[in-house]
């Protein structure tokens, strides 16, 4: 199995920076991770409990909000 991202437009941007540019990105991203950069979720599940109708229902509204994580090894 592969992972790929594709058709966002920062990506092409990105390439076009220089090295010190990409660098102070990425140093700003590790030190902002926890804060700007940070997500938070209504509740952690595992694959199985996401595949559950009893589940589905619920994060099905898509609400503003209301993220599920869906951690596949939990």
């Amino acid at each position: 199995m592969a992972w790929g991202m594709g058709g966002w437009l920062v990506f092409a941007y990105m390439q076009k920076l220089e090295a010190g540019t990409m660098q102070a990105f990425r140093q700003r991203i590790a030190a902002e991770l926890k804060t700007t950069f940070a997500s938070h979720y209504t509740k952690e599940v595992s694959l199985a409990q996401a595949l559950s109708l009893e589940h589905i229902a619920v994060y099905g509204k898509r609400a503003t909000g209301e993220k599920y994580l869906i951690a596949p090894g939990r």
